[in-house]
């Protein structure tokens, strides 16, 4: 049985449609906690609770960085200007901006490189200064607020933020049982999430960093599931090598008998249309036939403006490759 996982957001987070969608048997509700403040969660999981017996999974911010509120919402960096990074948060405008987690701009130096929501805007420090970094914009962008922010080298990074930590302790007392690890990067990481989450509850462990991959057998035998995010992943490896990446992750998590789960972009153009492109049809398919156990929605889902609709295709994906096989003639494929 295939399984699909709906990230539940802005567009989805009512009772109604909760229930709409749990009639496509459904196997999770996701709430993603970099998009969801403390103080709205106990809210949005007691409406998933009151709607519905499908469980609910949090899934944890983990260690990145991502800038803070933008001015009206967005700002444009122009090339060739400066900004300045400061170490405590502000109100992002084309000159200044600032980090989560707090502080973390401290460990940057002269050189790096900061690359901003898949490189939709980038710079590069020029000056350490006593409250900020001072930065020149190297690519022009318009950058949202809350956009995931990658550095040109390692830096430190806790596993689990102080948010994740009182996000489990709400969903624990609200009898949540699963919780997904964002940017797993070794066995270790698994095993502190583990230590908070409870040993009873369903680890998802997500493949989105370098050092993920690098670590995957030892994550995968210390998790429960495993995830592959191609968005994040794709933000450190070339995006033409995610198909291959892919491909032998699924490979090494069915030989390690872990259920393995795909995310991102599966169909991201329903953000905004009520048909999905056939590219991405098709991967949903090949994903499927490669041997993916679970396929979880998220932009498409928790923004987008048919999230009914959208889990809707992936049902119906699932049921045909369902009765597909390698013998299946033209005819029947046309009946299926």
């Amino acid at each position: 049985m295939k399984k699909i996982l709906v990230t539940l957001g802005p567009s989805s987070m009512a009772r109604s449609t909760i229930r709409e969608i749990a009639e496509y048997k459904v196997s999770m509700f996701r709430i993603n906690l970099s998009h969801t403040e403390l103080k709205d969660l106990s809210n949005n999981i007691n409406i998933i609770q009151s709607s519905t017996d499908v469980p609910v999974c949090l899934d944890s911010e983990g260690a990145q960085i991502r800038n803070q509120n933008m001015q009206n919402g967005s700002v444009y960096f122009e090339k060739d200007t400066m900004a300045k990074i400061h170490y405590e948060g502000v109100m992002g405008d084309p000159h200044n901006i600032s980090f989560t987690p707090e502080g973390i701009a401290k460990q940057f130096e002269v050189g790096d490189v900061i690359r901003i929501d898949f490189n939709l805007a980038s710079m590069k420090i020029v000056e350490i200064n006593k409250g900020y970094c001072l930065a020149r914009i190297i690519t022009s962008g318009m950058v949202g607020s809350n956009k995931a922010v990658d550095i040109s080298r390692d830096i430190t990074l806790p596993p689990i933020t102080e948010k994740d930590r009182e996000a489990i302790r709400i969903g624990r007392e609200m009898k949540v049982k699963n919780f997904a690890l964002s940017f797993a990067n070794n066995s270790e990481d698994v095993w502190k999430f583990r230590e908070l989450v409870g040993m009873e509850s369903n680890i998802i462990s997500k493949i989105e960093s370098r050092s993920g991959l690098h670590n995957l057998e030892s994550i995968i035998r210390e998790t429960d599931e495993i995830l592959i995010d191609r968005g994040d992943l794709s933000r450190q490896i070339d995006i033409e090598k995610i198909p291959f990446l892919q491909r032998r992750i699924i490979a090494i998590a069915r030989i390690m008998d872990k259920p393995v789960n795909v995310a991102t972009n599966l169909l991201e153009t329903m953000v905004n249309n009520r048909v999905p492109t056939r590219a991405e049809v098709n991967d949903i398919v090949s994903t499927i036939l490669m041997g993916a156990d679970g396929l979880v929605l998220a932009a498409e889902t928790a923004i987008g403006q048919h999230p009914v609709q959208a889990v809707k295709i992936v049902k119906n994906i699932i049921d045909l490759c369902k009765k597909w096989t390698t013998n299946t003639n033209i005819l029947e494929i046309l009946e299926m």
